[in-house]
Order: structure tokens, then sequence, then C-alpha cells
């Protein structure tokens, strides 16, 4: 196979890392060209040059690649903690509040279950329970603004798709820790299978907040553009390596870094989060080329059942839990029907939290169980986010326009 011919030599990583980036940038083009999600065409390029078809990225050589993979999570991270601010939440109201938790948990609990009925496999059932939970707003919220769409429904979505991610990112935390606790087969007190992940969840909350406090005391009186971004990298970078480190979510310690520097600073988070989203391309292009590359195409029509499983119990998860947290809300009609149709999108939180999947139980750890767990992730999320990528913004539109919320 060409991978066993492939040198090893860094200078070449570098030369396939920026031929990624070139591949990644003409398919995505091509992506958006024929109306499919340009996501789509990075991880094809993965596919390509990955474990499926060429092999230039492989085991040999893509652990030391996942720095690029950690600064992503974190920059997603980052991202969702900036989407967080207090301010507007509490405006929200009521409604907002039930819808997001319901969503979340209705799809989480029903995968979990569809899941574990058909594998007998908790700890496979727990973390497609909690992969199920992200919703990826990008999608959404681009047809909201495509059809100029504004009323109860838009206001509705636009903040639950901002706050899931969030509640996403916590339950698999959680999950992450009993699957650990399922492969190792470690009995533990309730108290203490309550307490470390609640320990996990705050000491990474902590972090975040802690490095953000510092961030917002260094920039106090700092107004250059450039070096507001060097500061921004470094301390994104410096909360990962320490979450890393302390065995906490590099994930859930960012968004307490965003969500820190969002809330604490009016005059400068806008410059803040607008400079980072700036610059935060290529990393991604790379993260979802690296998607790809560990894809192992012969393995999808095996997780078919579970592909097919994880979307329909999703779907059913996020309309339902919806649909209950507008009736307990009170929330108005159109809401309470349609808002569940805007929540099918998939993309960068799921698949980042697969991508962490893989890293947590591969390598090892956890045996063969815990490697075939990663993939199965990796694979099955990659080729249900496609889907619901395409399925998503039809039925956000469909939505919109039923509830009369589409300017003339």
């Amino acid at each position: 196979m060409l991978k066993d011919i492939i040198p090893k030599d860094p200078n070449f990583i570098a030369f396939m890392i920026g031929l990624s980036l070139l591949l990644g940038w003409a398919a995505g083009l091509l992506c958006r060209k024929i109306k499919v999600p340009m996501v789509v065409g990075y991880i094809v390029v993965g596919i390509v040059l990955g474990i499926s078809l060429l092999g230039i990225f492989n085991d040999a050589n893509i652990k030391g690649l996942y720095f690029i993979t950690y600064i992503a999570l974190a920059c997603i991270g980052f991202d969702i903690g900036g989407e967080l601010a207090f301010e507007g939440i509490r405006k929200l109201g009521k409604p907002i509040i039930w819808i997001s938790v319901l969503e979340t948990v209705g799809a989480s609990v029903l995968v979990t279950l569809a899941v574990y009925f058909y594998t007998r496999k908790l700890y496979v059932a727990l973390i497609f329970g909690a992969l199920a939970a992200a919703t990826a707003p990008a999608a959404t919220v681009d047809v909201l603004r495509e059809y100029q769409s504004s009323g109860p429904l838009t206001t509705t979505t636009f903040a639950v798709v901002g706050i899931d991610d969030a509640y996403a990112v916590m339950i698999f935390s959680f999950a992450s820790f009993f699957a650990k606790m399922s492969l190792s087969r470690t009995h533990l007190q309730i108290a203490e299978a309550v307490l470390r992940p609640l320990g996990d969840i705050f000491g990474s909350l902590a972090l975040g907040v802690v490095i953000g406090l510092i961030f917002l005391f260094l920039v106090r009186n700092y107004t250059a553009r450039r070096g507001l971004l060097v500061l921004t990298w470094g301390v994104i970078i410096l909360t990962t390596g320490l979450a890393n480190w302390l065995h906490f979510s590099l994930i859930l310690a960012n968004m307490a870094l965003g969500l820190t520097v969002v809330n604490l600073t009016k005059w400068k988070r806008d410059d803040v989060f607008e400079l980072m989203r700036g610059t935060t391309g290529p990393v991604f292009v790379i993260f979802f080329v690296l998607v790809g590359a560990q894809l192992d195409a012969a393995k999808l029509v095996s997780l078919g059942i579970i592909g097919l499983l994880y979307v329909v119990f999703r779907s059913t998860g996020k309309i339902s839990g919806a649909y209950l947290g507008g009736v307990i809300s009170g929330a108005p009609e159109n809401v309470r029907k349609y808002v569940g149709l805007c929540l099918f999108s998939q993309a960068g939180v799921a698949i980042g939290l697969s991508i962490q999947t893989a890293i947590t139980f591969g390598g090892g750890n956890f045996g063969k169980a815990g490697t075939d767990l990663g993939v199965m992730a990796i694979s099955v999320i990659a080729a249900t986010s496609l889907v619901f990528q395409i399925i998503g913004p039809p039925s956000t539109r469909y939505a919109i326009i039923k509830a009369g919320e589409v300017r003339a």
C-alpha cells in the first residue's frame, strides 16, 4: 500500500498539510457551487488522502497532527462561549431555556436508548447519545438570514442553536466518564460516579474563567488589533494545554474562556471574536481533512443501522423535545410546532466531540473496544452530518415559511 513507502520526514508532512489546504479549498469551492456544505469537500479530501484510499495520512503520522485537532476543538469551544452573553439569554425568556434543554435531552435520551437496544453496549450508546445533543448553528442561521425572516420562531431558533452546544459539551463530559467506567469495568459508589464528572466539569469551567480574567486584565488598556489577536490565540492555546495536562475537557475550558470574555467586557469583545473567526479558516480545513483521513470507508456500510437509528431518533428527539419545551413554557403556537424542524443541522461540535472520542478512547488505553468506539464515532458522525446538512436547511426554510416569518 502507498502508506508503506511514504517518508516519515516532517518536511513531507508539512508539504502534505499545505497540499491538504489547497485541495480542501478547491473541494470546498466545488461543494459550494453545487449547494453542498463546504465541510463535505474537506472530509472527502481527507478520505482520499487517508486510510481508506491513498494512506498518506495514516496511523504512523496522524497522531503527530493531533495538535491541530486540539486547536480546532479549542476554537469551537471558544466560539460557543462567545454566543453565551447573559444579557441576551435573559432577554429571551423562559421558552428559550425550556426548549433548548428538552430538545437537547430528548435527542440524547432517545439515541442512547435506540443504540443500546441494538448494540447492547452501554458505552457505545452513551457516547452516541451525547453526540446527538449538539446542533450546528451555521447552516440554520444562513437560511434565516437568506430569507430575512423575523418573528418569535426566528428569535427562538437563533437563541436555541446558540446555547444548546454548551449543554451538549456538558452531557458529553458525563457520558465520556461513564463510558470509561463501562469499558474498564470499574465499580463506583453513586456519590463518586456523580462527583467525579462534576469535578471535571467545574474544573474545566474554573480553568477557563481564571485564564479569561487574566486575559481581560492584560488587554484592559490595549488597543492594537494585531497584538490582541496574538494574546487571544495565546490564551486559547494555553487553556488547551493546561486542560489536556489536567485531564479536563479542552472544549469546556475554552467555552468558559469565551463566556468570560463575552460577559465581562463590552468595549472589546466584538474585536476578540471577530479577529479569531477571521483566522481560524486554515485550522478548520485541516481539522476536517483529518476527520476524513480517519474514516474507514469499508466500515461505513456495516455502521449503516447505527447511522439510521441515529438519524431517526436524533430527529425525533429534537422535534418532540422542542415541542414539549414550548408547551411547558407557554411559547407561541408557531414556535411549538416548527422550532424542532430548525434544529436538524449537525457539523462542527458533533464532529469535534467525535474526534475527542477517538483521542480519549483510542491509543490502546481501553483496548480494541475503545479504538473501535473512536472509529465508529468519527465514521457515523461524519456520514450523518452530511445527511443532516442536506435536510437541515430545507427543513428550516419550510418551518419559517409555515410560520409566516419570511419577508415578502
